[in-house]
């Protein structure tokens, strides 16, 4: 299968997610924020279907598709503990018939926990590469990329969150659908000028929507303690990306708002809890410590600041990982209701 760019070149794609997901409205959350009601959205990429969902499975479509034409026989790619890149990609992999190997940066622990329990029910191989750093993370893929080929495999090294710039072309489509489902709810006008707000882990999400809808100003990124660089890697991935769609390199300057990730990847602030608590109770909708809880922590804190045009639509782009809910990091955390 192939999925047009917007130059009309065709990029070949493996159907692995269920599209278009759902736009919905968060009018009883955005009215506790002061927003006015027809304001606040939710894009439901956890609702993606793949081995429980998430926006990784859009990137997978384009980045398995690439590596079946490669000829590779096993997908290799990693992240953290609670990676739901890593979950995803090992769920992706069996619907194809390939292996799958993942570095997690971290230590094995005293027993799986979270999106771990999954990584073992799928049956890929994980390497443990201890505490590593982003880009440490990254090496260890290429090393486990090596010793595959030595074992005369082929595989198909991905980076952190699938962040190439075939994985980010995903967003590139994404941003169209939804433009059209804004349309259609919002009018033309009013859909031109919505906001997006996106957790930031590795930048391809980020990148694929800004290349996709052409202006950094439409797109807020929530860095969640990944990638050290955001501020340099999303604006220039988002312009190769861009050039890979056959479109104008995007205008405005790089959004990221970078305080919400507390003393570092995964570790729980009040902030996300409240933001947690908050889509929890006023819309239903469950997010997670890692990801989108800290996404929605900066939502608020902008909608708080007066930093929204609330003249204008904005969406939250629920990413998944429901399943870090269950890592025993956070399960008292959750349990001891505030």
């Amino acid at each position: 299968m192939t999925a047009p760019t917007p130059d009309g070149a065709r990029v070949r794609r493996v159907p692995l997610a269920h599209l278009p997901t759902p736009l919905e409205p968060g009018d009883r959350l955005g009215a506790a924020l002061g927003l006015r009601p027809g304001t606040l959205w939710v894009k439901r990429d956890d609702c993606t279907g793949l081995a429980g969902g998430g926006n990784k499975a859009r990137k997978l479509e384009y980045l398995c598709a690439e590596a079946l034409d490669q000829g590779c026989d096993t997908l290799v790619t990693g992240g953290g503990r609670q990676s739901n890149h890593v979950r995803m990609t090992a769920a992706a992999a069996n619907r194809l018939g390939l292996a799958c190997t993942v570095v997690l940066a971290s230590d094995p622990g005293l027993r799986p926990t979270g999106n771990v329990v999954l990584d073992h029910l799928l049956g890929a191989e994980l390497v443990w590469g201890g505490d590593l750093d982003y880009y440490g993370t990254e090496a260890a893929i290429d090393a486990a990329c090596e010793r595959l080929r030595g074992e005369g495999r082929h595989p198909y090294g991905m980076p952190v969150g699938g962040a190439s710039i075939t994985g980010a072309l995903a967003y590139v489509a994404a941003a169209a659908e939804l433009e059209a489902q804004l349309r259609e709810a919002v009018g033309t006008g009013a859909a031109a000028r919505a906001v997006v707000v996106v957790a930031d882990g590795s930048g391809g999400t980020h990148a694929g929507l800004v290349a996709g809808l052409g202006d950094h100003g439409r797109v807020l990124g929530v860095d969640v303690g990944t990638r050290p660089d955001l501020l340099e890697q999303v604006p220039a991935k988002a312009a190769a990306v861009a050039e890979a769609a056959g479109l104008p390199v995007p205008g405005g300057g790089c959004q990221i708002d970078g305080d919400r990730f507390g003393d570092g990847y995964g570790a729980p602030t009040h902030a996300c809890r409240e933001a947690l608590d908050l889509a929890a109770r006023l819309e239903g909708l469950v997010l997670d410590p890692v990801y989108t809880g800290k996404a929605m922590a900066g939502l608020v804190a902008a909608a708080r600041e007066h930093r929204l045009d609330v003249s204008a639509p904005v969406v939250f782009l629920h990413t998944g990982g429901m399943p870090a809910l269950f890592a025993s990091r956070y399960a008292s955390w959750i349990t001891q209701r505030p």
